[in-house]
C-alpha cells in the first residue's frame, strides 16, 4: 500500500508542471502580439550584442510573465522558434 500511495503522489506531482507548461505555450498562441513584442525585446538584446537566451533576456521574460527561470526558458524558446527565429 505504501508504494502505490508513493507512486500515485509522484503520478500527480509530475502532472502538474506538464499541463502548466501546455497552458504557457497556449498562451503565445492565442497572443501573438505579446509574443510578437518579445520578439522585439530580444531583437533589441540582439543588437546590443545580448543574447535572446542569455541570463538577462530570461530574466526579462520570467518577471514580465512572472515564471520561473525555467519556464520563462521554456517560453522564450518556443516564442523565438515560432514568431523570431532570425534572433540570436
Amino acid at each position: 500500500m505504501k508504494n502505490f500511495c508513493l507512486f500515485l503522489f509522484l503520478s500527480l506531482a509530475s502532472i502538474n508542471p506538464v499541463s502548466s507548461q501546455s497552458n504557457l505555450l497556449e498562451s503565445v498562441k492565442k497572443n501573438p502580439d505579446d509574443a510578437i513584442k518579445m520578439c522585439n525585446k530580444f531583437k533589441e538584446l540582439n543588437a546590443k550584442g545580448i543574447s535572446a537566451t542569455s541570463d538577462k533576456a530570461i530574466e526579462f521574460v520570467s518577471k514580465k510573465n512572472k515564471l520561473s527561470p525555467i519556464n520563462a526558458e521554456i517560453l522564450s524558446i518556443y516564442v523565438i522558434g515560432l514568431h523570431c527565429p532570425k534572433v540570436t
